[in-house]
């Protein structure tokens, strides 16, 4: 289980068990608890610095959005997440990231832009370095900028709500992909058919960038349960 786990941040404004849950979410999100790791109550107390009741409580909370399954006689255990459920999540994805890229092509201002292609060189940096934690959150700003320029509020709102389970996968693709190189090449596809106002190389290269992921666990999902399967 993962130390991070004891770094709890507490907060005046908020109630022990709504840390005690975002702390967890947030671990199990980006893959500090992985799929199938079973949530001991006793363990997690101890390293977060509390008592049973607000990890207790977290948990049933976790349970709730799917994150945690209940296993009869067992306890509980951080949710896998399934190929079908990779590809149904993806597919709606790829679609999301073309529309949102084509209105961002129409309605992105110069200061958007720039903060864009600025992240876009975090992200190289963040890559020449090896700093995964870091690539995995400029990929998301990058993504997040490119929804709000859309000024779509009901398109924003659909993204966010998929958005945890989104970032599961994004910390696998960008954890384990081999070519990362690949991922700066897609990104800039998807900024100079913005600064260009081009409205369908924007859809195109943004829908392909998601698709491309989608490819690339798929596979490596299938390969990992091959494997489970030949009993390596």
């Amino acid at each position: 289980m993962s130390q991070d786990l004891t770094n709890l941040k507490l907060h005046d404004y908020k109630p022990l068990r709504d840390v005690v849950f975002e702390t967890l979410k947030s671990a199990i999100i980006e893959g500090q608890l992985k799929p199938g790791e079973r949530l001991m109550e006793v363990q997690l107390a101890d390293k977060l610095g509390v008592s049973r009741t607000p990890v207790r409580e977290a948990i049933r909370k976790l349970e709730l959005e799917g994150l945690v399954i209940m296993m009869p006689r067992k306890g509980a255990y951080v949710a896998d997440v399934s190929l079908k459920d990779i590809m149904n999540i993806l597919e709606i994805r790829a679609s999301l990231e073309g529309l949102a890229a084509s209105l961002a092509a129409e309605r992105m201002t110069q200061e958007e832009l720039k903060n864009l292609k600025k992240r876009s060189e975090e992200f190289n940096e963040a890559l020449r370095n090896g700093d995964i934690k870091m690539m995995i959150k400029k990929d998301a700003e990058i993504h997040d900028i490119i929804f709000k320029a859309t000024r779509n509020e009901k398109l924003i709102c659909i993204a966010e709500g998929l958005k945890d389970q989104i970032q599961r996968f994004r910390v696998t693709y960008i954890t384990e992909y081999n070519k990362s190189e690949s991922l700066i090449e897609e990104h800039q596809k998807i900024i100079d058919a913005l600064s260009n106002r081009d409205v369908e190389k924007a859809r195109m290269y943004a829908q392909q960038h998601i698709e491309n992921a989608e490819n690339y666990i798929v596979k490596e999902v299938k390969g990992l349960l091959d494997r489970k399967d030949s009993g390596e």
